[in-house]
């Protein structure tokens, strides 16, 4: 995906299309994505939007929140300084004011949602459905805490989420894409080519002898640079973590069983029923449907007949605590299968219930859960101990201990990684012994020889560490890198023969040369990729090759690098179509979806710039500077 981005984007059309369809990322991820912000008003204010106020805590927690998500998506941790030079700082700083923009401008206007609305939206919502298609509260608590949200303060945040996508909606209203545009954008991403092509390998740049002592010590002047030996650090280090002092197998069969007693209520699987309801404004309207309902008229015609989609109606297979409502999980857990209640009372309305199937509940078997809950108390008593280790560890290295010589005391592993370049490699190309997902390079690079600093969060734990030794990059000598100078030499060598003999060819074949005579004679075969887009990615053809071809007119010839430097190819493209345009088909819908959305965010993102120039737009630099790492009152 991200090839084929770079390719639409390489000329005149492909960036204007580009740059429509993906719009304004940031704003939109404010508008529909999960954020929390501006509680209060701090002390000491980083950025200001009208009248609301973002306080330095507050986006540093939203900042740190981020941060956190980028890594785990990652796989390692996101420093700081990883985070400004791929310029995330200022991203979350953007979408932090066109949201605080957006809310200003929501209060203005007087728009709001009702609790009722508020609450649908979330019983709706694809990431809270359980395994069987309903509403599943516990994997909603688990998500809004992995976000860092309480329930109150999630319901709070999606209402201003919604009124944003009410301000959004208005704004992105009505846009229609011109024919013009669909079938140039249709043109750009079907057009096939084909192509017929033979690869020059190391075979076609013949017999290379060895260099001679001074051509060899002339190329390695010549590149030395890419020799040099990289600054290396010598680092201690001592990881603390549940995984590594949990084991679950010393937990006992009797405290195991203590746990079970403690839980058995919650350990097996609860009763569940599949409850509908329908909210009326008031008791009477209720009263009355529940009138008719006992007339003969069914719950699900007069769901209809409210025009209330299945998704309003419908809670689905859930248990007495999935249900948020209290009143109304009193009544449908009082039903039997089949019946409507009678007018409940509600915290959003008067609604009446009605249950369908129902599931008993399940009672626990201790042999079936006993893993799980010894792993369980191993975690407790782990988590436990590693914050009586770190407390001892930090008195330790707070009495002027080094690292080792805490460890020493505490009875603690110490590792030392005596070179270990930025990248986390030592000096023989191999992977330091630094556990998976721990960025200690990067942060061994950010400090120096002597400095107490902080630990690292790790697994539920900590890692501290000591930078002992600074060795500078230095420029190796041709004695110590010989064989590595002679390989890369060996190499350019091959690329540029490769080269000049396909330029060679490309110009015999403009002068009415036949590829497939040409191919005989040096002794490569013709291959063929035939009918593939800019996006395609043929089996065996690099993706320069198919770039290269996209540049290249009909009947015409070229050359560009294969694989490496090792390979070289001369292709003739044979074939270029464009299929015609069916506005009515499937893809063009989606691709006109697509293309509106990117119209809208363009729209909305000057109408959020706008906004902030009307509403009056400060920044603290300092205080934004600080909470980001770019200053040294934050290190």
């Amino acid at each position: 995906m991200l090839r084929g981005m770079r390719k639409a984007s390489s000329n005149w059309l492909g960036k204007s299309i580009m740059a429509v369809v993906m719009g304004v990322l940031i704003v939109s991820f404010g508008i529909w994505g999960i954020a929390d912000i501006f509680r209060g008003f701090g002390q000491s204010t980083l950025a200001k939007v009208g009248h609301t106020e973002i306080s330095a805590n507050e986006f540093r927690q939203l900042y740190t929140d981020r941060l956190q998500q980028i890594g785990r998506q990652f796989g390692r941790p996101l420093t700081m300084d990883q985070a400004r030079n791929l310029g995330f700082d200022r991203q979350v700083l953007q979408q932090t004011l066109a949201e605080a923009a957006l809310d200003e401008e929501a209060r203005q206007l007087g728009l709001g949602q009702s609790d009722a609305e508020t609450m649908r939206v979330i019983y709706s919502d694809p990431n809270f459905k359980g395994v069987g298609g309903g509403f599943d509260p516990q994997r909603f608590q688990a998500i809004i805490r992995q976000f860092g949200f309480t329930e109150a303060r999630y319901l709070a945040d999606q209402r201003r989420v919604s009124l944003r996508r009410q301000l959004a909606g208005s704004i992105s209203a009505g846009i229609e894409p011109s024919k013009t545009l669909l079938e140039a954008l249709s043109h750009f991403q079907n057009e096939q080519r084909s192509i017929d092509y033979v690869r020059l390998g190391e075979a076609q740049a013949g017999t290379i002898d060895p260099p001679s002592p001074e051509a060899l010590a002339g190329y390695f002047d010549e590149h030395k640079a890419q020799f040099r030996a990289p600054e290396y650090r010598k680092v201690v280090y001592v990881a603390v973590t549940p995984e590594d002092i949990g084991k679950w197998s010393d937990v006992s069969d009797d405290d195991a069983k203590k746990r079970f007693e403690q839980r058995k209520d919650k350990l097996g699987t609860p009763e569940k029923r599949e409850v509908s309801q329908i909210v009326f404004p008031s008791v009477e309207e209720a009263q009355a449907a529940r009138e008719r309902i006992a007339s003969g008229l069914s719950f699900d015609d007069l769901a209809k007949e409210r025009k209330l989609a299945a998704s309003d109606v419908d809670l689905g297979m859930v248990a007495k605590s999935g249900i948020l409502d209290p009143a109304i999980a009193a009544a449908a857990f009082s039903l039997t299968s089949g019946e409507v209640s009678q007018p409940v009372k509600g915290e959003f309305g008067v609604a009446l219930v009605k249950v369908g199937a129902i599931q008993p509940a399940v009672e626990p078997d201790y042999a079936s859960v006993a893993p799980d809950l010894k792993k369980e108390i191993a975690t407790e008593r782990a988590r436990t101990e590693v914050a009586t280790l770190r407390d001892k560890m930090e008195d330790e290295r707070g009495g002027g201990a080094s690292v080792t010589e805490a460890a020493q005391k505490l009875g603690l592993k110490a590792v030392t990684i005596d070179n270990v370049d930025r990248s986390g490699q030592t000096p023989n190309g191999q992977r330091a012994n630094i556990p998976p997902g721990l960025d200690l390079a990067a942060q061994a690079f950010s400090s120096d020889v002597g400095v107490d600093n902080d630990p690292i969060s790790y697994k539920g734990g900590y890692v501290w560490y000591d930078v002992l030794g600074i060795t500078p990059p230095r420029d190796r000598t041709l004695d110590e890198v010989k064989d590595k100078v002679e390989a890369r030499w060996h190499a350019d060598q091959i690329a540029t023969r490769l080269r000049t003999k396909a330029d060679d060819l490309v110009q015999k074949l403009n002068q009415g040369g036949n590829l497939a005579d040409e191919a005989a004679s040096i002794g490569v075969k013709v291959e063929t990729a035939a009918g593939f887009k800019r996006e395609d990615s043929p089996p065996g053809i690099p993706a320069g090759v198919v770039t290269a071809a996209f540049r290249t007119a009909k009947d015409g010839y070229g050359q560009t690098p294969g694989t490496g430097g090792s390979e070289w190819i001369v292709y003739r493209v044979t074939n270029v179509s464009v299929p015609p345009v069916d506005l009515a088909s499937d893809e063009m819908k989606k691709l006109k979806e697509t293309l509106v959305r990117g119209l809208g965010d363009e729209q909305l993102a000057e109408y959020v710039a706008t906004l902030e120039k009307n509403i009056g737009t400060s920044i603290n630099e300092a205080a934004f500077a600080q909470v980001t790492g770019a200053s040294n009152g934050d290190q």
